[in-house]
């Protein structure tokens, strides 16, 4: 196994003994100090995941985006090429599960939105360094996505998810910000 996997089996079991009243107590506090954050204000157009546990809840931040007349756009994964795309979303009916239960945006009912119109992508993740580096779940869709991306990013996190070491490789991308339950990290990317 290797030191990526042995932390990602760490942070999952963590994140397992979350009650329920915590994760939405956690989520909730997350979300209020995301909507009070200058990056999330000037954003017009919003690159957010579909959240599933043990993720922090991002249902209501969507719903928050489309309140505010934010344009949503949601990632979808093509895995024959290893791409990410980002596609409008303006209802969860609009939503499809794919594999391992992700949920995503169904083509048919959605456009896709150039990377460089996207102003903020708030960024997946299981663990998170205090200097921006993240393990993600093992695709790296996001890290060859970030590549080319210039735009705002930031990730939300339990405090929980914040680790002192993670093994970094080259193609690895930073976010600038971490938005916790007790801090917002500014990193130093």
């Amino acid at each position: 196994m290797t030191d990526k996997n042995k932390i990602r089996k760490q942070v999952k079991e963590t994140l397992s003994t979350l009650s329920r009243p915590l994760y939405e107590d956690y989520s909730y506090k997350i979300a209020r100090t995301l909507f009070a954050d200058d990056d999330w204000k000037k954003a017009k157009i919003i690159g957010i995941y579909v959240s599933r546990q043990p993720e922090v809840d991002t249902y209501q931040i969507i719903r928050k985006a489309w309140e505010q007349g934010k344009q949503v756009v949601i990632p979808r994964c093509s895995p024959t090429d290893k791409r990410l795309s980002f596609r409008t979303l303006t209802e969860f009916s609009q939503l499809e599960s794919v594999y391992y239960g992700l949920l995503e945006p169904i083509e048919e009912l959605t456009a896709e939105i150039n990377a460089e119109m996207i102003d903020l992508i708030i960024v997946p993740g299981l663990g998170y360094t205090r200097s921006g580096y993240r393990l993600g779940f093992g695709g790296g869709y996001y890290d060859r996505f970030l590549a080319n991306y210039s735009g705002k990013t930031l990730s939300l996190a339990f405090n929980q998810q914040i680790i002192s070491h993670l093994p970094i490789e080259d193609h690895d991308i930073p976010v600038s910000k971490i938005i916790t339950n007790g801090e917002v990290i500014i990193t130093k990317c």
